[in-house]
This record gives structure tokens, C-alpha cells and sequence, in this order.
């Protein structure tokens, strides 16, 4: 049997044992055999720097020795030994540092293995990595022609998706302001009624209020279905926020009736309590109208379509999703249309995928519904029958209302005290409808009509005007231009910006207070208010 001293001595690794400075105290046969030494000529007289190649030297004091006095330890280091006779031999190390009670460091004790055979195997992987990137470089020069030809058409292909999104996009815009123009048609008709029934003589102080508040009430209808317009045409600003459902189901009644048209009865289930979520408001309503416009499409513009809201407390397990215990808000719309193939039920989310015939959709309507419900942090749960109809839920998370939501305060008008407004309108009309308004509210004006001509009256007449109220969309300068000039050469001087268009209020007001048109005669009292007090604000701060 052999003995311990027999077993380091022919073990299949090197052992060497070093002061902490390097130097070699003990070395067992393998190691010396390795490099071609007699003990007599190693032990006491090299460090191990010394059997190192220069890179390896440079190694050992800048990363091995710093590492192993700091850790106590150190792993697979690769360094190149220089034999007796000029040969390197490579080595993996590995060393274990032994300390003092006091923690100083005695010795080192380090394992050496020969790695000949995996720093051979390690030129073999490089050099075949060399080949197949050289193959790789071949391949790109033969196939050049070919991927230019590959990204030409891939270009090709987004431009024309990209215009199956704009025509998809119009065909919904087409589709609502079919409808939207018949209900101008009634509002207007409401309006004309009215106005022409003011114009009676002797007309009782009762019914002279009734029609006027019957004109307002009007505007004001035709003004949200503007808004409502602009908002699934994607042209407004979209902003996430807390908003009840409900109420925003109820709000989109008109427009998805509007979508529908007479012969598809439309039903409401909506709760009693508030039911918050935190999301796009906007796409909120074009996800909604999206299954709408499907749902009536697959009952062939006749039937019935239900609505309903709910609380609910746990989501039910959706495709690879388990069921989820928390607070949600389900909204779910029901059709009696034909109903969706089980084998396409997984393929509606898809972009492009669509069963209507050309030109009557790409298929883009329920990947934006997906889309907006992921984001939102909810799913979406689909469930058809054949000659039955569909019914989409979407569970969206339900959210704490928002800290001090209250009623909304009943706008009153203000007197103006005699302060100056620069109103700038290119618009006749409007512009004397302002002028007597703000006459009618105590403030005095001055009426110009374009960008240049405002700033030729500020610089005549500097001091004498306290407010700028201008239209955005004019010829030549724009509002939002003259906004920054005259921040820039008035920057006491408050401005209020007024637009009706949609790419303006998409935009919003650029920095600048914003009216959106049509507005009332409170709305306009309300911002030359906001207006006024900053006015004072900063005189009093001066």
C-alpha cells in the first residue's frame, strides 16, 4: 500500500507550496517533473513568478496574488509555465491561501493541473469559429443580391399594411360620420326650430327661456359628438386616467348608436356603484365600439346587442393564464349575430386576420382591443356559439376612485372689471361674437385679425392690453407661433389660445391655456378668470 508521501508525490497534478511572497518551499515529482527540475534547484531558490511566461507574470502580481490575499482563494487560472528546456506547458491553478491565528497570511498552498489537452481543444474551437465565420462573410456576399431583394419587398409589404391601416381607419370614420351626419341633421333642426320660434312676436317669457335653453342644450349635444368623432378617429390627446366605466358606457350610448343604426336594439346593464379604472379613456371607447362594429357586421345590421358592467372579484382562468383572485371591472358585450368557429377563436386577436370580404375591414379592429387590454393589465374572454352569437368580456383591473373627485361646479360668469383683451380671430363672425361677449362680461377689447397684426398693436400700444385671446388656425403666423412671441417679448403678459380643430387639440395647447370650441359664454368667463388672477398673481409678486 502506498503511503500518504508516495500518493502527493505521483499524484496527477502539480503541488506546490509557497511563502506568501511566492517563494517554493515544497514541490511534489509530478510538478518537477513537468518542468524538468530537481528539487535541490527549485525548493528555496525560485518563486513561482519565475517559472511564469512574461504575460503570466504580470498576471500573477496584478490579479492573482491581490485576489488571494483579499479572498483566501482563487480558481481556474489559466497561466503558461516555462520549462527547463524553453517549452511552455499550460496549467489551470487553483490556491488556497492558509493565515495566522492573527490572520496573517503562512503559506500558500496551490494545485496545478496540466491543460494541454483543453488548450488544444480551445484552438481547435477557435479556428473552427474562424472558418464558419469566414463561410458566414461568403455566404452575405452571395446573398446580397438576394437580401436587397428580400428588404425591397419587405418594405413593399409595411407600406401597403400601412395603408390597410389608413383605409381601415377612414372606413370607420366613414362609417360613424354617415350616422353622426344624420344626428347633426336632427340637432340642427332642433336649433333652426328654436331660433325660428324666438322670432315670434309677444313670446312668453317662459317659452322664450325653454327655446333658449333647448339651442344650448343642442350645442352642446353636437359638441360631445364631435369630441366623440375625433376621439375614435385617434386624433385627440390620449393620456391614461382614472374614470368610472359606467359612466363612460353610458356616455358612448349615443355614438354606438349611432354606429349601429335603428334595427339593432341596443341594451345597458350598468351597476349602481361606481366601478374605477385606471386606463386610456379614449381607447377604452374604441375598444368598445371596435366589438361593436363587429357585432353589428355579424348580425347583418339587425338584432340585438347587451351591454353590461359589473364588479367582479376574481378573472377566470383565460388561455394559458390560471384564474386570478383580485378586484377587476367586467365589461361584457353580447350580440345574437351568427357566432365565431371554434377553430378561429384563437386566430380574431391577430393583426390582419379578418373573415369579411375585400375591402370591408383588415382585420385590425380586435388586435387593437387585445392590445388595449394587455396594456391595461386585464385579458380578454371570448365565448360563441354558431347561430347563437358572441359574447366579449374584458376584465380590466379595478382601481380605488381618485382622492377628491366632486361634482363638477356650476359655471358662473364674472364680471371684468374693465380689463383689456387683444382678441385675435380671422374669423368675422366669431370674431364679433367675442367682442360683444366680452363686452357683455365688463371687459373692454380690441379686436385684430391675424398674428402680425396683433403684435403691431402690442408694440404701439405696450401696456394698454392685459390678456391675449386668439385662434390658433389663421393665415400666416399661427396662434401657437404668436403665443411664443409673445412670451418672448411680453412674458408678463398672459395669453389664452382657442381651436375647434382636431390636429390642434391632439396637440394640445403647446404650453399655453387651451379653450377648446365650441365653448360657452362661462367656459370663456372662466379661463379670462384663470387668466386675470395670474395677472395679479405676478403683479403682487413684483
Amino acid at each position: 500500500m502506498e503511503t500518504p508521501e508516495e500518493l502527493y508525490e505521483s499524484a496527477p497534478c502539480g503541488y506546490l507550496l509557497t511563502l506568501p511572497d511566492g517563494t517554493i518551499i515544497r514541490a511534489n515529482q509530478t510538478f518537477l517533473t513537468w518542468i524538468g527540475m530537481e528539487r535541490q534547484d527549485l525548493v528555496d531558490h525560485k518563486c513561482v513568478q519565475d517559472l511564469l511566461s512574461m504575460g503570466g507574470r504580470i498576471y500573477y502580481d496584478t490579479h492573482f496574488a491581490p485576489l488571494l490575499r483579499m479572498q483566501g482563494f482563487v480558481n481556474e487560472i489559466a497561466f503558461d509555465l516555462i520549462c527547463a528546456d524553453g517549452r511552455s506547458l499550460p496549467v489551470l491553478a487553483n490556491a488556497v491561501q492558509k493565515r495566522d491565528t492573527g490572520g496573517n497570511p503562512v503559506v500558500n498552498r496551490i494545485t496545478l493541473f496540466n491543460a494541454t489537452d483543453r488548450r488544444q481543444y480551445e484552438r481547435e474551437l477557435l479556428l473552427a469559429r474562424q472558418k464558419a465565420e469566414q463561410a458566414v462573410e461568403e455566404l452575405k456576399r452571395l446573398n446580397e443580391t438576394l437580401e436587397e431583394r428580400v428588404t425591397h419587398e419587405v418594405a413593399e409589404r409595411l407600406k401597403a399594411e400601412a395603408a390597410m391601416r389608413q383605409s381601415q381607419k377612414m372606413e370607420a370614420v366613414g362609417q360613424l360620420t354617415g350616422g353622426v351626419a344624420h344626428d347633426f341633421n336632427n340637432l340642427l333642426t332642433v336649433i333652426k326650430s328654436s331660433t325660428d320660434l324666438l322670432k315670434r312676436p309677444n313670446l312668453s317669457e317662459e317659452r322664450r327661456a325653454r327655446y333658449v335653453a333647448a339651442i344650448s342644450d343642442t350645442v352642446d349635444r353636437a359638441a360631445k359628438l364631435t369630441s366623440q368623432l375625433l376621439a375614435f378617429a385617434r386624433r385627440q390627446a390620449l393620456k391614461p386616467e382614472t374614470f368610472d366605466v359606467g359612466q363612460a358606457v353610458r356616455m358612448l350610448g349615443d355614438m354606438v348608436g349611432t354606429l349601429t343604426g335603428a334595427r339593432i336594439q341596443i341594451i345597458t346593464y350598468l351597476p349602481d356603484e361606481p366601478c374605477f379604472i385606471s386606463a386610456d379613456p379614449s381607447q377604452f371607447d374604441t375598444a368598445l365600439i371596435n366589438i361593436v362594429v363587429n357585432a353589428r357586421d355579424a348580425m347583418d345590421s339587425e338584432g340585438q346587442i347587451t351591454i353590461t358592467v359589473w364588479p367582479a372579484e376574481r378573472m377566470p382562468a383565460v388561455r394559458r393564464h390560471a384564474a386570478v383572485k383580485a378586484p377587476y371591472v367586467a365589461i361584457s358585450i353580447a350580440d345574437t349575430g351568427s357566432g365565431i368557429p371554434a377553430d378561429q377563436i384563437d386566430q380574431i386577436f391577430e393583426p390582419f386576420f379578418t373573415t369579411k370580404g375585400v375591402g370591408q375591414g383588415t382585420g385590425l379592429g380586435l388586435s387593437q382591443v387585445f392590445g388595449f387590454v394587455k396594456q391595461s393589465g386585464g385579458q380578454v374572454i371570448v365565448e360563441s356559439e354558431i347561430g347563437q352569437g358572441t359574447t366579449f368580456t374584458l376584465y380590466l383591473p379595478r382601481v380605488i376612485a381618485p382622492l377628491g373627485v366632486a361634482a363638477p361646479e356650476v359655471e358662473t360668469t364674472e364680471d371684468g372689471h374693465g380689463t383689456c383683451v387683444l382678441v385675435v380671430e380671422d374669423n368675422r363672425d366669431v370674431g364679433t361674437f367675442v367682442t360683444h361677449t366680452l363686452a357683455e362680461l365688463g371687459y373692454r377689447t380690441t379686436w385684430v385679425e391675424n398674428a402680425q397684426a396683433a403684435l403691431d398693436e402690442l408694440a404701439t400700444s405696450p401696456g394698454a392690453h392685459d390678456i391675449v385671446f386668439s385662434d390658433v388656425v389663421m393665415p400666416g403666423m399661427n396662434g401657437v407661433e404668436l403665443a411664443r412671441q409673445v412670451q418672448r417679448l411680453y412674458p408678463d403678459l398672459p395669453l389664452v389660445l382657442t381651436s375647434g380643430y382636431s390636429h390642434v387639440l391632439a396637440e394640445g395647447g403647446h404650453g399655453f391655456e387651451l379653450l377648446q370650441k365650441p365653448y360657452s359664454v362661462e367656459a370663456l368667463s372662466r379661463v379670462l378668470r384663470k387668466a386675470s388672477q395670474k395677472l395679479r398673481k405676478q403683479s403682487r409678486a413684483k
